[in-house]
């Protein structure tokens, strides 16, 4: 299950590709657009700021801008920045998988095929995409 940190991460990630064009854009006003009171999304930007994802300005003037194309980042990235591995269950996390009944669990597969499936879709569809689906669905009128 996705935290509201992961769902929000998404939607501040949108709205800086929607609203960010060339300049920073406040907190303040990602808040205001999105409903989430700053102090949230403080620990939101703080997630996606170690990922490497945005650029950020202090003072007058400042704020946030995405620090890569949208078209070069995932919903996937986005969501294992917010919440870590997106597998389903705690053995799949690790790579190589280290349970010790994993040669003789009768489940593994479906598992391992609900991760794959899972992984495919979130790394399928680009922040670009994303941010197009939404200028599509609500114009000028932008809120997730």
């Amino acid at each position: 299950m996705i935290s509201t940190k992961g769902r929000y991460a998404l939607r501040v990630m949108i709205d800086l590709a929607l609203y960010g064009g060339d300049g920073y854009i406040t907190l303040k006003d990602i808040s205001a657009r999105q409903e989430v009171s700053v102090k949230y999304l403080e620990q939101v930007i703080a997630l996606l700021n170690r990922s490497g994802f945005l650029r950020s300005l202090r003072g007058n003037n400042g704020g946030y801008m995405l620090a890569v194309d949208p078209g070069t980042i995932t919903a996937g990235d986005i969501l294992r920045a917010a919440e870590g591995s997106l597998a389903p269950i705690a053995c799949l996390r690790d790579e190589p998988n280290r349970c010790p009944r994993q040669s003789m669990c009768t489940t593994i597969d479906f598992w391992e095929g609900l991760k794959d499936t899972v992984d495919q879709y979130v790394d399928g569809i680009t922040l670009q995409d994303l941010a197009d689906q939404s200028r599509e669905k609500y114009g000028n009128d932008y809120v997730i």
